[in-house]
């Protein structure tokens, strides 16, 4: 393997012209960059990564953990994690914590799993990983980084609550506004709406979105045309006879699994969704295009997410480590502490319109 000295010797220049030439500094003359760079093309030069690395205390790899890869949005977010930091020729080293394979979704308002993310974390530090993007399985606020943890870090689908740690989110609020908009324009006023459990952030900001858009449009704004589900499929069923006493023309769920419970009801009903009656889901999860007819959704933008996650670690990177060049060992600072990724409504064919 060619050196830095042997480039040198034949192009009849310093090293440290050629070192130079190759971070594209100094002030050598056009002549002299064409003779170096063919010289590096011909002898099949490769940089030293690991010496750069140690050069700028930096390893090109950052540290993923997940708290279960089984959960529908975990694999499109380290997805999207992965995508960009291999552009960037970033590692990724990953860690599946698989919290609800073991306890279900009742470890979401707990803390007795923290331990073992922090021994996750001191494992990950031992690797020399630059940073940690920690990736939330359902969003909420998790404090789950220790005070001490010294690296950039960055929260996934979730709220980290420190201002220092950016929080990745979805804007469920505009995603169901624009859903409640699309249903609204197609003539519906009698809406009825299936929300998730009620402790859920995803529930409480699609809420807000449906209301502030039904109100803005003159919708009949009805507290028992708003039933609370479960994300599963029976209540989906169960609530939808529900609003269709009340009258409702369209049903919109706040996920797809949901709407495929209503899809049920209504077919025991011989009601057609998209011809008798709209529904709509959320997530744009696969089953959403096999349901007949094919549903109506919320795209959810988890590889977006991811992207973005990466996007504003290694811009965490790149400003620590200018200050390290500097002498000051202090993490480069970022503007937002939450950044909030916007969602695309999938139109199908469930969706009704009135006259």
């Amino acid at each position: 393997m060619a050196t830095i000295r042997e480039i040198a010797e034949k192009s009849g220049v310093s090293i440290a012209t050629v070192s130079n030439i190759m971070n594209n500094k100094g002030k050598a003359s056009p002549e002299t960059i064409n003779r170096v760079r063919k010289v590096i093309e011909e002898m099949h030069y490769v940089p030293n990564v690991v010496a750069q690395n140690l050069k700028l205390k930096r390893s090109t790899s950052i540290g993923v953990i997940v708290e279960d890869m089984t959960i529908f949005s975990v694999p499109d977010v380290l997805d999207g994690i992965t995508d960009y930091c291999d552009q960037l020729g970033y590692q990724v080293f990953l860690v599946n914590l698989r919290l609800f394979k073991n306890y279900n979704d009742t470890y979401y308002s707990e803390n007795f799993y923290f331990e073992k993310v922090h021994q996750e974390i001191q494992k990950l530090k031992n690797l020399q990983v630059d940073g940690i993007i920690y990736v939330c399985a359902h969003e909420r606020q998790i404090e789950v980084f220790p005070d001490d943890l010294k690296l950039p870090a960055v929260m996934a689908y979730g709220y980290s609550g420190k201002e220092n740690i950016p929080s990745i989110v979805v804007n469920d609020k505009n995603g169901m506004g624009q859903i409640t908009e699309y249903v609204l324009k197609a003539g519906h006023r009698k809406i009825g709406l299936i929300t998730g459990k009620r402790d859920s952030m995803h529930a409480q900001a699609r809420l807000i979105g449906f209301q502030e858009t039904l109100f803005h449009y003159g919708g009949e704004m009805n507290l028992e045309m708003i039933q609370i589900g479960d994300w599963e499929r029976k209540s989906g069923y169960t609530l939808a006879e529900r609003l269709l006493k009340q009258g409702a023309t369209a049903i919109m769920c706040m996920n797809d699994l949901m709407a495929g419970g209503v899809y049920d009801r209504l077919e025991e009903r011989g009601l057609i969704p998209g011809k008798d009656i709209a529904v709509t889901g959320y997530d744009d999860r696969q089953l959403a295009t096999y349901y007949r007819p094919s549903l109506s959704t919320v795209q959810l933008p988890l590889h977006d997410i991811g992207c973005a996650a990466a996007k504003v670690l290694l811009e965490m990177l790149e400003a620590d480590s200018k200050s390290r060049i500097k002498g000051d060992f202090v993490h480069g600072q970022i503007t937002d502490a939450i950044v909030e990724v916007p969602c695309k409504i999938e139109i199908r064919e469930s969706i009704s319109r009135i006259v």
